[in-house]
């Protein structure tokens, strides 16, 4: 038994060689017995999806099958004759489309040529086949990334085609991230140009393909039929939720708890719980593996491996446009509860942002939440939705709430500007209230005037665009506290006046001395003079974390 730990090893030969082995070849025996033409597993990222694929890979290729045999001596499939007798009976194609990436469409169109003529290097030994002078030119313009669109659209069919012949054996598919690509043209916002590519290819590879056995796709998200698998009747997926193949991806906690032996930590096991377990897969315990695996070639040091391994530019885009409802439930989760909400089954990527619930679909995708239950109410399956483990929290933390908290503060900081422009007197004292309570310490408030007025002159920095933003300038008859000169005609002027009272009671005193100061000093002078016509004369009372703001042409 090898004790180095794998960090990052994906490719199945090579662990074996070199590192420690988690058996995951039951997968193999359950998957013999009963398979769909084409089987999409989607899990979190970092949770052995590739590695799956490499094994299955090594598995079966009819190239040096009894070469590969070797990497199987000692593990379970061994022991099962079903699965036994596959073993080296395919042609295997193999890909991931992790690198199939670009800013444009076109630069991704280049990354596609390069990969599929990546691809076709491996079996350069076809061309000494003979073929139809059709595929022998298609072969050679996808082998040296020349071809069109719509002949590298046709690349797996074309592939799948010459093994067959030359193997006299059916071929199987195994594409790795194959959503990859997908996520990218929507994040880059040329979705529209690329899908129909991806249509065809898909479909082409495993709809109309007559020289493909069976095919296995992993991913993250389930993506619609509606988007790249139109028409294909015969595909079985298997998510975080549905679909069997419970233990396929993770580890169970019997493997964790042998791992512990086999490193001599069992006295761990109760702290490997409690910061990595906690996911369910289809009623099954799951433990990350990324994150275990780092535990223990950290020496034991519980803490947050799995944080930023998840793409998550869907989630940015969804936190941004979060309601109320969400925001609260977010926190509910944070506080160690559990939500009820539907989930959408699948994604049509232009939809993502129109459908809130697509949101806690994307968290329990992506790892960020486990399922821990289902129920039907009112003619609808809900779901009972937890953050996992130790770990988790702290990712959710870090990566969601203090985005979210960001993006809160943002936006209350917009709509305190908006309207403190629009001469709203009531909202402006309502988001000024907000930042007081959430933004500022007791301590810091109980400092004297001029604490506010820095404070007050700190918010606006995102108005310079707008306006000259001036401090305590002679003005009139005497020094203004907070005055804004706008640098464009529509814009109204406005001018502020603070006051630090010691009760709260004294609020509305100091607002109102503040708004006879504004007048009885005409602190709007340098304004009129500029020729500003309409000018907000606001007159603000401070008493701790309390606001009361007047306008003094509101009436003192």
């Amino acid at each position: 038994m090898k004790k180095i730990v794998p960090i990052g090893t994906e490719y199945f030969a090579k662990l074996r060689e070199n590192y420690y082995f988690v058996d995951k070849t039951t997968f193999l025996i359950e998957f013999f017995r009963a398979h769909s033409d084409v089987t999409l597993i989607t899990r979190p990222r970092r949770f052995g999806k590739t590695l799956l694929l490499s094994m299955i890979q090594q598995f079966l290729d009819i190239e040096d099958a009894e070469e590969h045999q070797k990497f199987f001596e000692g593990l379970k499939v061994m022991d099962d004759p079903v699965a036994m007798a596959e073993q080296g009976t395919r042609p295997v194609v193999f890909l991931t489309m992790k690198g199939w990436t670009g800013d444009t469409w076109e630069s991704m169109q280049r990354n596609i040529a390069w990969y599929l003529a990546d691809l076709y290097g491996n079996f350069m030994f076809l061309q000494k086949d003979k073929m139809s002078p059709q595929d022998a030119e298609a072969f050679d313009q996808i082998l040296r990334g020349k071809a069109t669109m719509e002949v590298f659209s046709k690349a797996f069919p074309l592939l799948c085609k010459l093994l067959e012949c030359h193997y006299g054996k059916k071929v199987v598919l195994l594409i790795d991230e194959y959503d990859a690509p997908i996520q990218c043209t929507w994040t880059h916002r040329y979705y529209k140009d690329a899908i129909g590519f991806y249509r065809d290819l898909f479909s082409n590879a495993l709809k109309t393909n007559p020289a493909l056995d069976f095919a296995i796709l992993t991913g993250v998200l389930r993506i619609a039929k509606e988007s790249i698998f139109s028409g294909l009747n015969n595909l079985h997926v298997s998510s975080v939720i549905t679909g069997g193949y419970s233990t396929a991806c993770g580890y169970t906690r019997e493997e964790v708890a042998k791992m512990a032996r086999d490193f001599d930590h069992e006295d761990k096991l109760e702290e490997i719980a409690s910061w990595y377990d906690g996911y369910h897969f289809h009623g099954v315990e799951i433990y990350n593996p990324w994150s275990v695996n780092n535990y223990f070639s950290a020496g034991c040091k519980a803490r947050k491996y799995w944080v930023r391994t998840s793409g998550n530019q869907i989630l940015q885009t969804m936190l941004k446009q979060l309601d109320p409802k969400r925001t609260r439930q977010l926190k509910t989760l944070m506080d160690g509860h559990t939500i009820r909400t539907r989930l959408e089954d699948s994604f049509i990527y232009q939809d993502i942002e129109r459908h809130r619930a697509n949101l806690y679909s994307v968290l329990l995708a992506t790892g960020y939440l486990k399922c821990v239950g289902n129920v039907d109410e009112d003619d609808e399956e809900k779901y009972d939705l937890s953050i996992p483990n130790k770990e988790i929290w702290r990712v959710f933390r870090d990566e969601i709430l203090n985005y979210l908290s960001s993006s809160e503060d943002q936006t209350i900081l917009e709509d305190l500007l908006e309207a403190m422009q629009d001469g709203d007197t009531e909202y402006f004292q309502e988001c000024l209230q907000t930042v007081l309570r959430d933004m500022v310490s007791y301590h810091d408030a109980a400092q004297p005037e001029s604490f506010y007025h820095g404070l007050m002159l700190g918010l606006p920095v995102w108005l310079e665009s707008r306006y000259r933003i001036r401090s305590n300038r002679e003005s009139g008859y005497g020094r203004f506290d907070l005055a804004f000169f706008p640098k464009r005609p529509a814009l109204p002027g406005l001018v502020m006046e603070f006051k630090a009272v010691e009760k709260e009671e004294d609020l509305a005193q100091g607002a109102e001395d503040a708004c006879r100061q504004i007048e009885g000093k005409a602190y709007a002078a340098d304004l009129e003079a500029e020729g500003v016509q309409d000018i907000w004369k606001y007159g603000i009372a401070f008493c701790g974390k309390q606001v009361l703001v007047k306008r003094a042409d509101d009436g003192v």
